[in-house]
């Protein structure tokens, strides 16, 4: 199976928010995003645990007259998973495909995986108490199909396909916008990162925290191995002291 992913272009995003309802629509997800924040014309507000694609409004001055910038985030099915890793009931796996995916019916809603998201993707559902994201579209790979979001993309924004054609595509994209004059482009794909690189990747103009993606996302579990190595001194250290005790 290849390993698949994202592309988000988000220079080609008209912020029609298709893909966000074509992802309610084949999910079945419950709505939201019917309250006036009051913050942005953007209502849905974040990913959450009834909003796997999101397209954020970024709002900005730029050469001196306000600016809109839209973006289509979503799970960044990380090489190395948080989520996946902390997880105590084997409810969230990689798939042949190479993304993340939760398994409701095997989830005990402990919400470990919430806080081990770099990203703050995962979230737990008010009521259920089981934790959920993006899928990937897992069910319609299996039939052949790409995801909703993409297949309903109008401009292309969304861009599926295998991983490493993705990656060529979005630095080649890059090369032609900067030869346009827009130098604020950037590609987000953190493989240098703890996460190990991402199955979503992300072209944005501006700065990256506007856009709720860290520059050097860190899976929480690196840390083990220096707990793990303090612990181990300690307690050789406790067994030092215990026999020069009794000498």
């Amino acid at each position: 199976m290849p390993t698949t992913g994202f592309f988000t272009d988000s220079t080609l995003c008209i912020g029609c928010k298709a893909c966000e309802v074509a992802c309610k629509e084949w999910n079945e997800i419950p709505h939201d995003g019917f309250v006036w924040t009051g913050m942005s014309y953007d209502n849905t507000g974040g990913l959450g645990h009834s909003t796997w694609r999101h397209v954020k409004f970024v709002e900005r001055i730029r050469d001196g007259l306000p600016a809109w910038d839209f973006s289509s985030d979503v799970c960044k099915h990380c090489e190395h998973a948080g989520c996946l890793e902390v997880c105590p009931t084997g409810s969230i796996v990689r798939t042949e495909f190479g993304g993340v995916y939760v398994q409701p019916d095997v989830c005990n809603g402990c919400g470990y995986c919430i806080v081990a998201c770099p990203f703050g993707v995962v979230d737990r559902r008010p009521g259920d108490g089981r934790a959920f994201k993006c899928t990937f579209c897992y069910d319609r790979q299996k039939a052949g199909l790409e995801p909703a979001c993409a297949k309903v993309c109008p401009t292309e924004s969304i861009q599926f396909g295998e991983i490493g054609e993705l990656r060529a595509r979005a630095e080649q994209r890059l090369i032609d916008l900067r030869a346009r004059g827009i130098t604020d482009a950037v590609v987000y794909d953190p493989q240098d990162s703890s996460v190990g690189g991402t199955h979503a990747i992300f072209l944005v103009r501006g700065d990256l925290d506007d856009y709720n993606l860290p520059t050097d996302p860190e899976v929480p579990t690196i840390a083990l191995r220096d707990a793990w190595q303090s612990a181990a001194l300690a307690g050789v250290l406790m067994l030092v002291v215990t026999v020069l005790a009794f000498l």
